[in-house]
């Protein structure tokens, strides 16, 4: 079919597809925009659209056409939509483009890539790639049962990673292995360690290497770093395959301004605000997103959606959802404008958030999406017709800070400073949490984990370990950065790889060996993970020893019978005949003790077990008396009546 002017009508965008594009309610738009080839009229070659309402002219350059600006101009479509669209006979699936642009304003002139390809070239190279990302998927099995591998109620123990810097291969120039390498390496890694998900750092291409990935130019294309689309595909397949959920790491809260890229694409301010108040990110450098122009509404969501639908991900982690909530983020006063009620809350930006998370659930929901929100937002786990922002879940960052301030104190002076574990159950029920010791705990001089430790050497160890134990009691889905499972010493480099031969030491073994106990211990134990989002799985005993410096608390399913008890020791001190008030008698079975030998630890404990006697304490009928190893974390298990 041809246009009135005799030009091959598009065989991708329809009128409703153009109003709810300008709606802000078109969430495929990878199907219709960007590059995809075809066979038209016989002849292979590619269709082409591209967003640019500004602009007096767009042609596409390439290799089809030597990058002659003058051969293939494309048609502006008639209905004001600002997209411009045709077909190119001969540019096919490989080949190179960018669209040149020539703006009504000024008659300002730019090559600008494609803001929906699905490949790039090689950075420092800028260009798009004509590509259709395909592949046969074998994960049948695993998209049948992850709604409940992915309940709020399920264990979810993710483990952070940066594709680039997690191990590098030696014999190959210490280069980092590609998406089809890493598949049997990291899915082998992960099930012997039992993490039931992998969250990459961001994937999607981005031209500077140093931003992990944060500073995205390709909101459709995984990194060509590390090879194609369908290598990507792979990937995920083969994780999926073996039971590891993939999460993705996704950033619409701001852009980097490469010449190439989304910023001033047309000659105005097109994807970011106009206003540097609320269009430029003084803290990143970079631009922010137009969250009330509902054509970039429309493309983000659209980009969240392509990589569940696409790339069977299995959840999205949001990131700098608190940058894109508070007008005056990382502003000074002066540098920023209020709302029309005169309040810093933006609100266009919450309700791109909510419209978000209302379209992902909405056609995956057997998916989550993770909120890296830093303040007290209320509601951010709430689903939007309840007033909240939509999310599945939230990183507890207040946790995070609380928890490493409190473990990096010398235990002389922890006993001052108990409340700053202790407050964190006063909110833990008021979302849905992941407690986090994520990449950003190692980098920018803050040291390693193992690093931050205080002590020598072995109270280095001891504390890491019992960090980790409290973590996976703690009411919470749990997530910790690579190098973290095994104490790695040095800070996160993400030029080089991780110091594996760290495990040449049994203490370091000792401590991934603690990881591997503490996830299956989770996975196994209903207690640890079921009740994350109720209070009634939890139950203080004594919070208050700031003599001892150790407390004790119940995890529990309410009714079950079953129920667990955590006993941490913040000090180097072993306490003996330390009595603990129970809510049951008979024998507690130890399932965990951070000091055991195998894992680095002095080798005291309970023998296996501890009987408690109807002898009250702690305001309950019964007690026992236990031994507290130093600086350590135990966890026992009671079977019967509560």
């Amino acid at each position: 079919m041809v246009t009135a002017a005799g030009e091959p009508e598009s065989p991708f965008l329809s009128g409703y597809d153009i109003f709810l594009f300008r709606q802000g309610r078109h969430y495929r738009l990878y199907q219709k925009m960007g590059n995809h080839p075809l066979v038209m009229e016989g002849r292979d070659g590619s269709w082409f659209a591209v967003w640019a309402p500004n602009a007096r002219r767009v042609t596409v350059i390439g290799d089809f056409n030597g990058w002659d600006p003058a051969s293939h101009p494309l048609r502006e479509r008639p209905d004001g939509s600002g997209i411009w669209e045709g077909f190119i006979a001969g540019a096919v699936e490989g080949m190179r483009y960018k669209y040149h642009l020539i703006s009504r304003h000024n008659d300002y002139t730019a090559d600008r890539g494609d803001p929906f390809a699905f490949s790039w070239e090689l950075p420092p190279a800028t260009a798009s790639v004509i590509a259709e990302p395909r592949t046969e998927w074998h994960d049948g099995t695993w998209m049948e049962e992850r709604k409940v591998r992915q309940e709020l109620t399920s264990p979810l123990s993710i483990y952070e990673m940066h594709l680039g810097s997690w191990r590098h291969i030696p014999e190959d120039g210490g280069r980092p292995p590609g998406y089809r390498e890493l598949a049997p390496m990291l899915s082998g890694y992960l099930s012997e360690m039992e993490f039931s998900h992998v969250e990459f750092l961001p994937v999607m291409e981005h031209p500077f290497y140093g931003s992990w990935g944060y500073q995205t130019i390709g909101y459709f294309a995984p990194t060509s770093r590390y090879g194609s689309p369908r290598d990507f595909m792979y990937l995920i397949d083969h994780l999926h395959r073996n039971g590891i959920g993939v999460i993705l790491d996704w950033v619409p809260s701001h852009f980097p301004s490469d010449p190439h890229g989304l910023g001033f694409y047309d000659g105005t301010h097109l994807y970011e605000h106009s206003s540097p108040e609320r269009g430029f990110h003084p803290e990143w450098k970079s631009l922010i997103f137009n969250y009330g122009r509902y054509e970039v509404q429309s493309f983000l969501i659209s980009s969240a959606l392509f990589w569940l639908d696409r790339y069977h991900a299995d959840g999205l982690r949001v990131d700098g959802v608190a940058s894109m909530l508070y007008l005056d983020y990382a502003r000074k006063v002066g540098e920023w404008i209020p709302n029309q009620y005169g309040g810093k809350e933006n609100l266009e930006a919450l309700a791109f958030l909510q419209n978000l998370n209302e379209a992902v659930y909405g056609n995956f929901p057997d998916v989550q999406t993770f909120a890296e929100e830093s303040t007290a937002w209320p509601m951010v786990t709430r689903p939007k017709y309840t007033g909240g922002v939509g999310f599945g879940l939230k990183w507890n960052l207040g946790w995070m800070h609380d928890t490493l301030q409190f473990f990096s104190r010398d235990s002389l002076y922890r006993s001052y400073h108990i409340p700053e574990l202790t407050f964190s159950l006063c909110y833990a029920f008021s979302e849905h949490y992941v407690l986090c010791l994520s990449h950003d705990e190692v980098v920018h001089g803050k040291g390693s984990l193992f690093d931050r430790m205080p002590g020598d050497d072995w109270q280095k160890h001891a504390n890491l370990r019992l960090l980790f134990g409290y973590l996976y009691a703690h009411p919470g889905k749990k997530l910790i950065f690579m190098g973290d499972e095994f104490g790695q010493r040095s800070e996160w480099d993400h030029q080089g790889s991780l110091s594996w031969q760290l495990l040449e030491s049994a203490e370091h073994r000792g401590i991934r060996s603690w990881i591997r106990d503490l996830n299956r211990v989770y996975r196994e134990e209903e207690a640890l993970h079921r009740t994350d989002s109720d209070p009634r799985g939890f139950e203080w005993i004594d919070y208050g020893d700031t003599r001892n410096v150790a407390f004790s608390f119940i995890r529990k399913i309410p009714g079950s019978g079953e129920i667990l008890l955590a006993i941490c020791n913040f000090t180097p001190i072993p306490r003996r005949d330390y009595r603990i008030g129970l809510p049951c008698d008979g024998e507690w079975t130890e399932l965990l003790n951070s000091d055991a030998g195998h894992y680095g630890g002095s080798d005291m404990g309970n023998l296996g077990s501890v009987t408690a006697n109807p002898v009250p304490f702690h305001e309950r009928p019964f007690s026992a008396a236990f031994t507290l190893p130093p600086l350590a974390f135990l966890l026992l298990k009671h079977k019967g009546g509560e």
